[in-house]
């Protein structure tokens, strides 16, 4: 056990994990020439084409120091705020992390809030100063920076560049040294933690999971606490590039688990793998639950792929934890899921990976919060609204109450201007103010959940440069003056576009989803009508001009009366058309209600 650490790699968007991590792989002879590519850890197609890590991928490395072997198990992890809760269940993982901030940039929000996390976990940590070598590096500057947000010495900081190779012998030398190696009882029974795992349509689920007491035998007989199943295990092994069996995992090492498990459901995230004949009595402290930022309906195109949709979310949900879903259906689209998750940039990830990964063409909805309606006949007794179509009828309507949070938000003292206006302008009181440092505060709200839901997120970085971390808590219902605003298109309602807004947005944001639907929806050969309604009440109206063909093409010359005459008869099929043409919604006209704002 003395030789092994355990450490994953942290830091903001851009500043060079993923480099580092090749570099690292490089150094420890990991991979062969052969093997070798940039993002090695980054499998996923998705990762690549946009250059960021949506997953955190765990490797084992040997390397020797000072004539001692040493085994390095090392956890790559994602940068955008988006995928934080991976990081959470990587830290949960490992004993000491490296800590990268880019010489050129600084430190950044991700860097401070992903620090936060490991300092919780009470890892050990290791800054290093990446991408020293390019021309705009301010060394000194930053490194001054690192000192005063950790409290550590100058000396402490390793300069380094991933992509040249610089500083890559004092990384892993300051691995060895400066983290502790795994603490645990190897005579103790079996306690396992699951970190992540994945599903493989051959041998089913492959659980990954970091050992703290005992160890795990290939052929063992063992339980999952959480749902009080056992299971025989199959096949144990390391982490390599590719999976290396082995007949035992023992104290303070990762490996991954088989059991041939096929349904998703039977395996969480943050559960404790422990022997069914000797079990341990106590769970390992797992991780808090996933709050989810953005709800969206998720349907599939054909009614009759519901199944295959519900087995594909529980396969991905076993590979992405933070993803949360529940069935609901809608008239315009029939039966679907309506799905939690952590943010814009995770819902549009999550929706490529259902089309890429099990080939399934769905539609999503304009994300949304549940509220309760209460009827003039029993104003005590509340009715879920879960979907605007739900709502009753305004006549019989007493009253609507929404979802509320309690929201706090601690940022840089230079942008609490910008980020009061913003909350205030949906709908947030201000609740307390409070100087954490002379540099950070911290501002309470009491908000509505469903002002959070649209583009708050995004709109609170963009204000903020990033440098805004954002937690809330739900504080119950209130009272609300909320209307449901539909969108008729061709005089039809579609009620997938339906929502539940405010009095006093709803005529602002039914004017921006008609002039958004406008440029969206393709042109027909006649006039579309898009309007925005409460009740019977137009509030807005955009109109999809026509395609006409230019039926007067062949009159060479002759009377005026020729050409009259053929635009008189294109003007009667028009008018028929108008009457019996149905109107296809492109899938960007419901994402594009999202960004009202841009």
């Amino acid at each position: 056990m003395k030789n092994i650490r355990n450490f994953c790699i942290i830091a903001h968007i851009d500043h060079g994990k993923s480099t580092l991590a090749d570099r690292l792989l490089d150094a420890t002879g990991t991979v062969t020439d052969r093997e070798k590519q940039d993002q090695l850890l980054d499998n996923m197609d998705l990762e690549r084409e946009r250059g960021i890590t949506i997953k955190s991928h765990a490797i084992q490395m040997d390397y020797v120091y000072n004539g001692e072997k040493y085994t390095l198990n090392l956890i790559d992890t994602p940068g955008h705020v988006d995928f934080s809760y991976e990081v959470s269940r990587s830290i949960a993982a490992c004993e000491g992390a490296l800590l990268i901030v880019d010489a050129a940039q600084s430190i950044q929000a991700q860097t401070i809030s992903n620090l936060y996390l490991a300092l919780e976990n009470d890892l050990e940590i290791i800054p290093v100063l990446n991408k020293v070598d390019l021309p705009s590096a301010n060394v000194e500057e930053v490194t001054d920076d690192i000192v005063d947000l950790l409290g550590c010495k100058a000396e402490e900081v390793i300069p380094a560049s991933a992509k040249t190779g610089i500083g890559i012998d004092e990384i892993l030398s300051a691995i060895i040294e400066r983290i502790p190696p795994p603490k645990g009882n190897p005579d103790e029974s079996l306690q396992a933690l699951i970190f992540d795992s994945v599903y493989n349509p051959f041998r089913g689920v492959e659980t990954y999971f970091r050992v703290f007491n005992g160890e795990i035998r290939k052929g063992q007989h063992i339980k999952f606490m959480a749902t009080g199943r056992s299971y025989f295990a199959d096949e144990v092994g390391t982490l390599k590039l590719k999976q290396q069996p082995k007949d035992v995992i023992k104290t303070g090492d990762v490996g991954y688990l088989i059991t041939g498990i096929k349904e998703a459901k039977e395996v969480k995230v943050g559960d404790t793998i422990t022997d069914s004949k000797s079990p341990t009595s106590n769970m390992i402290e797992g991780f808090e639950d996933v709050k989810p930022m953005v709800f969206a309906g998720i349907y599939p195109v054909d009614t009759e792929d519901y199944e295959e949709l519900r087995n594909s979310m529980e396969k991905l949900q076993l590979n992405d934890a933070s993803l949360v879903f529940q069935p609901e259906s809608s008239a315009a689209l029939g039966f679907g899921f309506r799905c939690g998750f952590l943010g814009m940039l995770h819902l549009e990830i999550i929706q490529e990976r259902l089309e890429r990964e099990f080939d399934m063409t769905v539609i999503t909805t304009v994300p949304n919060v549940s509220y309760h309606a209460f009827s003039n006949k029993e104003p005590d007794l509340p009715i879920l609204v879960n979907n605007p179509s739900d709502l009753p009828d305004p006549s019989k309507l007493n009253r609507v109450e929404e979802p509320f949070i309690k929201a706090t938000i601690i940022t840089k003292s230079d942008f609490v201007g910008p980020v009061m206006s913003l909350c205030i302008e949906k709908r947030g009181e201000i609740t307390n103010q409070t100087y954490l440092t002379t540099e950070r505060v911290e501002l309470s709200f009491d908000m509505p959940l469903a002002e959070i839901v649209f583009d708050f997120y995004d709109r609170l970085k963009t204000v903020s440069k990033g440098y805004a971390s954002f937690d809330y808590s739900p504080i119950g219902m209130r009272a609300s003056h909320l209307v449901k605003v539909d969108v008729l298109l061709n005089g039809n309602t579609v009620d997938a576009l339906s929502a539940l807004l405010h009095r006093d947005n709803a005529y602002d944001i039914g004017k921006k989803m008609c002039e958004k639907l406008r440029q969206l929806i393709p042109r027909q050969q006649f006039d579309i009508p898009i309007q925005a309604a409460i009740g019977a009440k137009i509030i807005a109206r955009e109109t999809v001009k026509a395609l006409r063909k230019d039926v007067t093409a062949k009159c060479y010359g002759g009377d005026i009366s020729r050409k009259r005459k053929l635009l008189e008869k294109q003007k009667k099929g028009k008018k028929r058309m108008r009457q019996v043409g149905n109107v296809e919604i492109p899938q960007e006209a419901f994402m594009a209600v999202l960004k009202l704002n841009d």
